[in-house]
């Protein structure tokens, strides 16, 4: 599952823009997840992760913008009885 909207926060809002790329980092053999951003973020989240890479805050790599493919089914299905209703009780310690 994939949010439902952009990564990217713009003066304290969330972007409601839908994700059109997976952001990820590719070092070595490894392929991370990053985050989902639209395309007019896409430009911003780049220059963002280089320069949190530069800074060694994130993993150094190649920076990978995959579209996101939308893909639709009928075959799941949800209703009220798949939904548990738990009740957190405080412990006592």
């Amino acid at each position: 599952m994939l949010p439902d909207r952009c990564s990217v926060m713009e003066e304290g809002k969330q972007c409601v823009n839908p994700p059109e790329f997976i952001v990820s980092i590719v070092a070595e053999q490894d392929e991370y997840m990053f985050g989902v951003t639209c395309q007019k973020h896409k430009k911003i989240v780049s220059g963002k992760i280089g320069v949190l890479q530069n800074e060694g805050k994130i993993l150094n790599g190649k920076i990978i913008f995959s579209p996101v493919k939308a893909v639709g089914t009928d075959c799941v299905h949800g209703d009220s009885d798949d939904f548990v209703q738990i009740d957190m009780k405080p412990s006592k310690n």
